[in-house]
């Protein structure tokens, strides 16, 4: 696979490559240009020019560009759940969900941005302003550099690249390095689709060279990235040399919060749901369960028995729920925080067991509110680290212990109990009866604390990918 820089599937300039390997076999996929500093310059440089031209078409015809790239994406949409399956590890139904959602967020980016209007002051609304009517209109921000996780590739390239290009930018992809194989097949597509070449790009490489030069390029205007805390802190340490915006969705240990008077059943479904999914990798996935001491028993009862349930296996198989993580290393490091938990104080009772990429899920019992996982540390992977407590404020407590606050949830058949815990909790998205892996392109997203800065969706993107003109007519009336 190649890159696509200026509308051209590219190697590097210097030929080397990167392999990128099936987490469940170890096989060889394919290899991606390792990206050299040159490339990453031309690439700025290509994207700066295209960005003039790209801007001048007009809203409706890029609408239109992106539905010729939706019918692509409709036509190649098997072969891309399949590499999305094969280089992430992600189960063949969870890749084809995926892939089903590209189609419903650049139909809503594009909604959206045939509505982006402006706004007028007219006269007379201060001492001074008789004579003079100021109007605004929305700006393209310029270059966007648009730095992607692995765990959901293709939702995060829909939730940055539609709006940044809807929006008359310039877009430059840096896909992680372990699966990076389904964005370059979508950036491809939206070349053929008609989108100016050099306005849309996708750079492999390592981000110690690719996220690195193109975080500090003067030529880039914002950095969107999803990430790691720490990643997300030397980007905006980065992006502050030049003044570049940027808008940083970054780590969460979303608290899981069962009141006494829950629906168990309902909690327990929504576990397999908000913690099991994509083998736990999902940044607002619930991460630390926060159980009722009088439901804590049944609680456990009902989420090992469903977890147990759970058809396990290689993730091309149809029938697999839960398959492996991006890589071993990955799983390495999930064993580590696995046994740091245990060494505090916690049970293992379900799991904890490691073969390669592949994590058992795991319930670990008895762990105490001054454990690392109870705090700050967020495991990524299919772990249920559960922690008791006695009263309400005491759940708000440790939930809010966390220097995260991207996402949180709490049940309770008490509607005012519920909504008292979502309004005390210090996140940026709060779930009553459900678990806090939700998501929809509609909404604002983004969290506290460390947990970020901005927010993506519908409602909100245009907002960070786009400048405000105000136009003064001056002493127009008469």
């Amino acid at each position: 696979m190649k890159m696509m820089i200026n509308g051209k599937a590219a190697d590097a300039s210097d030929k080397k490559v990167l392999e990128v390997i099936n987490p469940a076999t170890g096989e060889l996929i394919d290899t991606v240009p390792a990206a050299s500093a040159k490339d990453v310059e031309d690439a700025v440089a290509y994207a700066k020019a295209a960005q003039k031209i790209w801007a001048k078409v007009p809203v409706y015809r890029k609408a239109e560009i992106m539905m010729d790239f939706l019918a692509l994406v409709e036509k190649n949409k098997e072969d891309l759940a399949q590499t999305l399956s094969a280089e992430t590890g992600k189960p063949i139904s969870e890749a084809r969900g995926e892939i089903g959602n590209i189609p419903i967020a650049f139909k809503a980016f594009s909604e959206k941005a045939k509505h982006l209007y402006g706004e007028v002051v007219p006269s007379g609304l201060e001492a001074g302003q008789d004579k003079n009517i100021l109007f605004t209109q929305r700006e393209p921000i310029g270059v966007v550099a648009c730095i992607i996780p692995f765990n959901f590739p293709c939702d995060l390239f829909d939730q940055k690249v539609a709006p940044a290009l809807l929006a008359g930018n310039a877009a430059i992809v840096k896909p992680s390095t372990d699966n990076p194989l389904t964005l370059c097949k979508l950036t491809e597509m939206l070349v053929k689709a008609g989108v100016t070449d050099g306005a849309i790009q996708i750079i492999t490489g390592r981000g110690s060279v690719v996220g690195n030069m193109l975080c500090s390029n003067p030529d880039v205007h914002l950095i969107t990235l999803t990430g790691s805390t720490e990643v997300g802190i030397e980007t905006a340490i980065t992006a502050a040399g030049n003044l570049c915006h940027a808008a940083l969705e970054l780590g969460g240990n979303d608290a899981f919060i069962v009141l006494e008077d829950a629906d168990v059943d309902l909690a327990t479904d929504e576990l397999i749901w908000g913690r099991m999914y994509n083998t736990g990798q999902v940044c607002c996935a619930s991460k630390r369960f926060l159980i009722h001491r009088s439901r804590v028993g049944e609680f456990v009862e009902k989420s090992v028995k469903k977890i147990q349930a759970i058809k396990r296996g290689m993730p091309s198989d149809e029938n697999t729920r839960l398959g492996c993580l991006i890589s071993e290393k990955a799983a390495v490091e999930v064993e580590a925080q696995v046994n740091l938990t245990v060494e505090q104080g916690g049970k293992i009772i379900l799991g904890g067991k490691r073969s390669g990429a592949f994590y058992d899920p795991t319930v670990i019992v008895d762990v105490p509110k001054t454990a690392d996982v109870a705090k700050d540390m967020e495991i990524f992977g299919p772990v249920v680290p559960i922690v008791v407590f006695d009263t309400v404020d005491e759940a708000i407590a440790i939930a809010n212990a966390s220097k995260f606050g991207l996402c949180g949830c709490v049940f309770s058949k008490d509607m005012k109990e519920a909504f008292y815990v979502a309004n005390e909790l210090e996140c940026g998205g709060a779930v009553i009866n459900g678990a806090s892996f939700f998501r929809s392109f509609e909404m604002p997203f983004g969290g506290y604390k460390f947990s970020g800065i901005g927010t993506e969706g519908v409602l909100s993107t245009f907002n960070e990918m786009t400048r405000t003109k105000s136009v003064v007519l001056k002493n127009i009336l008469k």
